[in-house]
C-alpha cells in the first residue's frame, strides 16, 4: 500500500511526456488501434463464414494458429526485421491475439441462430445480405460483443509490450521500474493496467444494455 501511495502521490508522475495522462493515452491508442484493425478483418470473415455455414475449418484453424503465437517474440522478429520507430512490431502481435475471440464468436454467433429465423426470414422475400444484416446479426450481437469484450481485455493487458521497444503506455512504468527496481512505479503501472481492463469490462457491459434488444438479451439468458 505504501508502494501505491509512493507512485500516486508523487506529483511528478502526473505531468510531462512520462506522466500517468500521456501513458494512459498512450495506451489507449495502442488498444484501439490494434483492436480496430482486428474487428476489420475478424467481423467480415466471421459473419461471411457464419452465414455461408462452410468454412469452420478456417475457422478453427486460425484462431488456433493466431493464440499460438508468442507475443513477446513476434515482438522481437518484427523488430529485427522492420526496425524500431514504428508501432507495427507492437500492433501486429497485438492483432494476432485479438482476432482469434472475435472471429470465433462471431462465427458461432451467426451459425447459432435458429433456423426458423432465418428460414422466417427467408420466407418474406428478404435476400442474403438483408437475412445476415437484419436478422442474423441483431440475434448474434451478444455473442459478437463478447468476443470483443474478451479481445479488448486482452489486448489492453498484452499492450504493456510496447515498452519492449522502446514505445510508451502504461508498461512502461512496469517495465523501466523493474529494471531500475523501483517497485512502486511497477505496481503502480500494474494497477493501472489492471484499472483500465476492469473499466473496459465495464464499458462493453453497458455497450451490450444499449446495442442489444432486451427480447435478444432475454432469450440469451435462456440459453
Amino acid at each position: 500500500m505504501n508502494w501505491l501511495i509512493d507512485f500516486f502521490g508523487d506529483s511528478a508522475n502526473w505531468s510531462g511526456s512520462g506522466g500517468i495522462p500521456v501513458r494512459l493515452l498512450e495506451h489507449i491508442e495502442f488498444s484501439l488501434v490494434a483492436l480496430a484493425l482486428s474487428m476489420l478483418v475478424a467481423i467480415p470473415l466471421g459473419l461471411f463464414i457464419g452465414h455461408r455455414r462452410k468454412g469452420a475449418v478456417v475457422v478453427v484453424v486460425a484462431a488456433n494458429a493466431a493464440r499460438a503465437l508468442p507475443t513477446l517474440g513476434l515482438v522481437v522478429l518484427i523488430v529485427l526485421l522492420v526496425g524500431v520507430g514504428t508501432t507495427w512490431p507492437v500492433l501486429v502481435p497485438l492483432v494476432a491475439l485479438a482476432i482469434p475471440p472475435i472471429l470465433v464468436n462471431t462465427y458461432e454467433g451467426i451459425r447459432g441462430v435458429d433456423e426458423d429465423l432465418r428460414d422466417a426470414a427467408y420466407g418474406m422475400g428478404l435476400r442474403g445480405g438483408q437475412v445476415l444484416m437484419k436478422v442474423l446479426v441483431p440475434v448474434a450481437l451478444p455473442l459478437i460483443l463478447l468476443g470483443l469484450r474478451i479481445a479488448a481485455i486482452q489486448v489492453v493487458a498484452t499492450a504493456t509490450v510496447a515498452a519492449y521497444v522502446g514505445l510508451g503506455g502504461l508498461g512502461r512504468y512496469i517495465i523501466d521500474g523493474l529494471a531500475t527496481k523501483d517497485f512502486p512505479s511497477t505496481l503502480g503501472g500494474a494497477v493501472l493496467v489492471a484499472l483500465l481492463a476492469l473499466f473496459v469490462q465495464l464499458l462493453f457491459g453497458l455497450l451490450q444494455r444499449v446495442v442489444v434488444s432486451p427480447g435478444v438479451s432475454r432469450r440469451a439468458k435462456v440459453r
